[in-house]
């Protein structure tokens, strides 16, 4: 699955551990999202900003996108840095939810 295929799904309810990836699944979603790095039971990206007010741009339009698929990050913001942390936690893990929403997230850097 590329990541624009990824992009292009919408985030579907997930409860339970049914919902988790397993390793292999995990592993292959990862290769479409070769900036973003599975740690333990999310998967998290470092982004860069020239300033204060980019950085916050871009907060609000990942905001703006989470919303809008019903999944929210965890967000670490400082001056001229985010860092984005997808994880599910009503499944204990990763979904295919996280995956789709750090595909959307780079469109979102992209411009």
């Amino acid at each position: 699955m590329s990541s624009q295929l990824l992009a292009s799904q919408h985030c579907q309810p997930r409860k339970g551990a049914e919902h988790a990836l397993d390793a292999n699944r995990i592993k292959s979603l990862q290769i479409e999202l070769p900036e973003w790095k599975v740690d333990g039971k999310e998967i998290a990206r470092d982004f860069r900003f020239d300033d204060f007010y980019r950085t916050i741009g871009f907060v609000n339009a990942l905001a703006w996108m989470a919303n809008r698929e019903d999944h929210h990050p965890d967000l670490e913001v400082g001056y001229g840095h985010c860092r984005v942390r997808w994880s599910t936690h009503d499944v204990g893990g990763l979904s295919l939810n996280d995956f789709i929403c750090a595909a959307k997230t780079d469109l979102v850097i992209a411009g």
